[in-house]
């Protein structure tokens, strides 16, 4: 039983790439592919991502990019994550870039000098002379999705922080600031979510020219009806006011179908059906309007259903949707077209 399948569109993230290298107009797309591509794979994703014009690959760990480099030797790969004195000597080995945020920085290995400009976490209170293995400076807007006026004044106060520093590359914006913040974008990007084909702002993707790279499928294992006053799932959260058909997906929590996403809406045939009852670990429940056969084609991303409603849902952020799905075997098949 194909009970649960993902196929990633390497055709759309060469589109989302493009159309990211066309709003920003000259300034170089570093695609961030940390936690393996936002769980869509990080190795296809970055063969996507720089066929589609990034010039870098982001990451979070030395670890995360030591997987990336024997398929990609000649790409720069950046560590935006903290290290330690191993991580610096693999990261020199491999031929890595890190970003420093403590002021600790390291020889002999090229280095990208953080600043922190209102995100509160990683990076320095002010930027220390460059060295000569510095090649970058760079921030982290906190809110650029949400808080246009805080997002400006951390740009600001980046911008004259590094007046001096306009001979190493200067990269602050990220995939919210890139679509709508011109002035952001400087000498390169780093472009997460929208790479992916997903909305930084929670909105339609194709508002912004991008395409979901993700498909998510399933089937129906069963179909039943339940009888007035009958249940279905944990602590009988959906109770049959009538005769109701409902089918029985063989996916759950443990394949990244979040607990707290009862009530969204799946296609079955597509068609829009909603979930009802409890998300248990390896099933859920969906309430159909007629009988349906065994086997009937279960799309939970594609065609429409999106990351972003999920999100609403759930009341959480499509980048923890997608980050959550578990992609590998032997929980789902996962194929790579385009």
């Amino acid at each position: 039983m194909r009970r649960s399948e993902f196929t990633l569109d390497l055709a759309a993230v060469r589109h989302n790439a493009r159309r990211l290298l066309d709003v920003l107009e000259g300034s170089e797309l570093w695609a961030v592919v940390k936690a393996n591509g936002y769980g869509h794979g990080a190795v296809d994703v970055s063969r996507g991502a720089v066929e589609g014009g990034a010039s870098a690959l982001c990451v979070a760990s030395v670890a995360e990019a030591l997987e990336l480099r024997p398929d990609f030797p000649a790409t720069r790969i950046v560590v935006l994550g903290p290290s330690d004195p191993p991580d610096v000597e693999r990261a020199r080995s491999a031929e890595l870039e890190l970003v420093i945020g403590d002021g600790r920085v390291p020889e002999g290995v090229p280095v990208h000098l953080k600043l922190d400009t209102g995100m509160g976490r990683w990076g320095l209170s002010e930027l220390p002379a460059a060295g000569r293995d510095v090649v970058g400076v760079m921030s982290h807007f906190a809110s650029a999705e949400a808080d246009p006026e805080f997002t400006r004044r951390q740009l600001d106060a980046f911008l004259d922080a590094t007046q001096s520093s306009r001979q190493l590359t200067r990269h602050m914006a990220n995939s919210a600031a890139a679509l709508t913040l011109p002035e952001a974008r400087l000498d390169a990007a780093r472009c997460g979510i929208a790479l992916y084909g997903i909305s930084p702002f929670g909105n339609d993707p194709r508002t912004h020219g991008l395409e979901p790279a993700l498909r998510w499928e399933s089937v129906l294992a069963q179909v039943k009806v339940l009888g007035a006053g009958q249940s279905t799932g944990y602590g009988r959260t959906f109770v049959a006011a009538e005769p109701t058909w409902i089918g029985i997906v063989p996916v759950g929590y443990a394949d990244g179908f979040r607990r707290d996403l009862t009530g969204t809406t799946v296609l079955v045939a597509g068609e829009p059906r909603p979930v009802v009852g409890t998300v248990s670990m390896d099933a859920f429940a969906v309430a159909l309007d007629r009988e349906l056969p065994v086997g009937e084609t279960v799309t939970i991303l594609g065609d429409g259903i999106l990351a972003e409603e999920h999100a609403r849902v759930a009341d959480t952020i499509a980048y923890e949707i997608v980050c959550g799905v578990n992609t590998g075997a032997p929980r789902a098949a996962r194929v790579v077209v385009g």
